[in-house]
């Protein structure tokens, strides 16, 4: 078996997985992928999918996504990741869900800048705008709807409140989530090497023993 990437994405309402052949998921060819949106139970459903894909899903390299989105799926999917990373002896590392989002985006509607904004935790939504070449421009952050839709300028929007911004200001909406079977539009920048996940604020419950975790700044 040559080069292959495991693609992990379970930090939202959406649980999907993919397999990539190659070194570099970018210039390579997804071999199998698996998409669904079951709202709860990823911890049910993420082992199962994993395991129909080719080789049960063996790989030399295991990427999965870090947040920030919900608490408990970004803890599934990387105790999955670092599980299999530790079986098979093979390095894991990460990406941001509104990297991966603004990125589908653009391959859906091409270019121009763009702002994507995500459900987040307490009532509040994740919000970060991107140039038209990908590049964020500020900061991820969480904050009330109405300091969202104050800030949002772009005249596209993607993401899980993409519909609530539009009716808002009139923006073009493009409602997605994450997706691995997508990891191959992600540029390579945006890889991360450390796995501390990022959480749109500090969890209410904390797991003993946790560390390494990243909160996104909270309004301000």
């Amino acid at each position: 078996m040559g080069g292959r990437t495991l693609i992990i994405d379970c930090a939202t309402e959406a649980c999907s997985v993919a397999l990539f052949d190659g070194d570099d998921p970018t210039c390579s060819t997804m071999i199998a992928g698996d998409y669904t949106e079951p709202g709860r139970g990823h911890a049910e459903r993420l082992v199962p999918m994993i395991a129909a894909l080719p080789d049960r899903g063996r790989a030399t390299r295991i990427m999965t996504n870090l947040g920030p989105g919900s608490f408990t799926g970004i803890r599934v999917g990387l105790a999955a990741a670092r599980a299999l990373g530790l079986a098979w002896g093979v390095p894991v590392g990460g990406y941001g869900c509104l990297d991966l989002v603004a990125a589908q985006a653009r391959a859906i509607q091409g270019g121009g800048a763009i702002d994507v904004v995500m459900s987040g935790g307490h009532g509040e939504w994740f919000f970060q705008p991107f140039a038209a070449d990908g590049t964020a421009i500020a900061p991820c952050v969480s904050l009330p709807p109405d300091a969202v839709l104050a800030r949002t300028a772009a005249s596209r929007v993607a993401g899980t409140q993409a519909a609530a911004v539009a009716a808002h200001n009139g923006a073009a909406a493009l409602v997605i989530r994450p997706d691995a079977r997508a990891f191959g539009l992600l540029d390579t920048d945006l890889w991360r090497a450390d796995t501390g996940p990022v959480y749109g604020r500090a969890p209410d419950a904390r797991l003993p023993g946790s560390n390494g975790a990243t909160e996104v700044p909270a309004a301000s």
